[in-house]
């Protein structure tokens, strides 16, 4: 019987595992600084033009709704990961989770870039109930992938079975909390429904 005479073999062999994970981590860091910096060319603000400190925001229909790091609408990003996680686990069954992580951090920030485009902004302001939307601000922006970060881990964790329920009562919570969610979200934004904005506006 043979031993490994030299312990600095082992160590040395797990190095090169060791940079296969981080470079996951470093994409997504570059993501984000890439998304930082778009939205700042698309001339999105850094916080709350009020000035309010405070991390969340809870009125959806006021001036602090989408400026401060997390507010109601947070939930429906956290969904977003819980659905990317299941779709990026059915396109690439075979690959480690944090590449499934890191293309679910990319597709989040791109949604963002292009839901504070001007011409998302206005179809916001003029199709759903977000009358006032002035779009993200980044701080907002990083706050909604953080929390599809979130809703992937979550996801993860549960399997499909539990997430499909904890998507769909998280669901049914924004319905009767804010009059609003993700499912709502897309219809309201594709193809509008006047007596679906017209309850969630309280008429």
């Amino acid at each position: 019987m043979t031993t490994n005479r030299n312990p600095t073999i082992g160590r040395d062999a797990a190095i090169p595992a060791a940079r296969k994970g981080l470079w996951p981590w470093l994409l997504i860091a570059a993501v984000l600084a890439a998304a930082v910096v778009q939205l700042r060319r698309q001339g999105r603000i850094w916080w709350c033009a009020l000035g309010d400190a405070n991390p969340w925001s809870s009125d959806v229909n006021g001036p602090h709704n989408s400026q401060h790091l997390f507010d109601p609408y947070t939930f429906t990003h956290v969904l977003h990961g819980v659905a990317f996680c299941g779709i990026v686990a059915w396109v690439f069954p075979r690959l480690p989770m944090l590449w499934k992580l890191c293309i679910t951090i990319a597709v989040e920030a791109l949604w963002e870039v292009f839901e504070n485009s001007r011409f998302v902004i206005e179809r916001y302001r003029t199709a759903t109930m977000a009358v006032g939307y002035q779009g993200d601000s980044v701080v907002n922006s990083l706050g909604d992938i953080l929390s599809c970060g979130i809703g992937f881990w979550i996801a993860w964790r549960l399997g499909f079975w539990r997430s499909v329920i904890f998507f769909l009562v998280t669901e049914g919570i924004l319905l009767l909390w804010i009059r609003d969610d993700l499912l709502l979200n897309v219809v309201m934004l594709i193809y509008p429904i006047q007596a679906i904005k017209a309850w969630q506006s309280g008429a």
